[in-house]
């Protein structure tokens, strides 16, 4: 079976009507996977360990007794770092060194160092940045374990000055990924629970006598995950409510149809849903690229997942000109956009809404998920438009610094009281007022 991926052309009438069909997704949630998601929450909330203990058990099927035998010590985690062939562990602490050196540069970058300034009546005004107390990492250990994940996720808060890391990851049948756990010992982490889903949020968000409460939980997971972080949202922070994954492709025709071809696989093969799109203004080479996807899918393991994908979710986009490629761009907000053209940087300015920019031919959106430097964890269903990358700032938080002079209460506190009055708040009026000199 080949892919028979969508065409669309931008001189058509109802072109917009067709980019709507295929951007569609329906994000809301899924009503029986809510209530379910609520009744694990309540049931943690009330009962704690024992509750994420059962869960645990019947999920995940495990037999554990207690939930000390879901966590693991850091000497587990360094001999899972030390039972890594050598081409494996040195690849890990490349990726690691690079996302620390990122991170590090952004945490400058940034403005992490707070300000203050003074006014001539001596007035002090400022912002102070100091770190979250601790974080809760949620790493998917279902269908595949991610050790990029671990890294993304765990670095930046490092590097922010996060003092305490907590990270749950599920070990189906009590089988525990090497690589991950390797990560968690590279990136800092300093426990680790071997729990997951809706539970595994639940224990984070609420504190269990095992597991303490923390005050921001991140990373990826299932529907269940997902509905349980929305709804424990202000209690504790979250970092974002993720979609399929995405991948959009500008090209100018120039580049191996092949490498695009690839390209577009790479997120295809997440899973059905993820979607991938081309946009380029020539039509001979779209068509170099679908021979190409043909020709190279029955190498791929998961053939049948990039075609489901490719088939309901992709699209091949004609366009007038770059300059119009950049226009639906922009419209569609992706998660991962590659500028695969001449002089990439000319397009990549007229770009305003992507996760992540990949410029140039030579920069596949791969290296950005495993080692380039810049987080992978990324906006998604045009949440671009918006959102932004997690990064050390999503881990710390800023609290304002306000030191009014005697002088500058006399001047301020006439201003306050009258716009006071004006609310008709007496009592906010009347405590500017009794600071003002008799």
């Amino acid at each position: 079976m080949s892919i028979h991926i969508r065409k669309l052309d931008t001189t058509q009438s109802d072109f917009k009507q067709q980019l709507d069909a295929v951007l569609a997704f329906e994000a809301a949630e899924d009503a029986a996977i809510d209530r379910t998601a609520m009744q694990i929450l309540a049931d943690v909330k009330a009962r704690g360990d024992l509750a994420v203990l059962e869960m645990s058990n019947q999920f995940d099927r495990l037999n554990a007794t207690s939930m000390q035998a879901l966590e693991l010590s850091q000497d587990e985690m360094q001999a899972a770092l030390n039972s890594l062939v050598s081409e494996r562990r040195t690849a890990l602490q490349t990726a690691a060194d690079r996302v620390r050196v990122y991170h590090e540069r952004q945490k400058i970058e940034c403005g992490s160092a707070g300000f203050t300034y003074t006014e001539a009546d001596g007035t002090v005004l400022g912002q102070k940045v100091t770190p979250l107390d601790r974080v809760g990492i949620y790493v998917p250990g279902g269908k595949a374990a991610y050790p990029s994940s671990v890294l993304m996720n765990a670095i930046p808060a490092k590097v922010a000055g996060v003092q305490e890391i907590i990270m749950v990851v599920p070990t189906p049948d009590g089988v525990k990924n090497a690589l991950v756990l390797a990560a968690a010992a590279i990136a800092g982490v300093n426990r680790v629970f071997t729990i997951g889903g809706a539970q595994a949020v639940g224990a984070l968000a609420y504190g269990t006598a095992t597991i303490p409460q923390v005050d921001k939980i991140v990373g990826p997971g299932n529907a269940y995950v997902t509905a349980a972080k929305r709804r424990v949202f202000g209690i504790v922070g979250i970092d974002m409510i993720a979609g399929p994954s995405e991948i959009l492709i500008i090209c100018d025709g120039s580049t191996d149809p092949d490498w695009i071809a690839m390209d577009l696989f790479s997120q295809a093969e997440h899973d059905e849903l993820a979607q991938s799109i081309l946009i380029c203004p020539d039509a001979a080479y779209m068509r170099q690229v679908e021979a190409s996807m043909n020709q190279l899918l029955d190498g791929m393991p998961r053939k049948e997942v990039i075609r489901t994908s490719l088939n309901n979710r992709g699209a091949m986009i004609k366009v007038r000109d770059l300059d119009e490629a950049c226009d639906i761009a922009n419209l569609i907000a992706a998660e991962h956009l590659e500028i695969s053209t001449q002089n990439p940087q000319q397009w990549a300015d007229k770009i305003r809404h992507a996760g992540a920019m990949f410029l140039g031919r030579f920069s596949s959106e791969s290296l950005g998920d495993y080692c380039a430097g810049p987080n992978h964890v990324l906006p998604t269903s045009r949440t671009a438009r918006f959102s932004s990358p997690l990064g050390v700032y999503d881990f710390q938080k800023r609290s304002s610094i306000i030191q009014v002079s005697q002088a500058g209460a006399q001047t301020l506190g006439k201003v306050a009281a009258e716009l006071a009055y004006g609310e008709g708040l007496q009592a906010h009026a009347r405590s500017a007022e009794l600071r003002l000199a008799k």
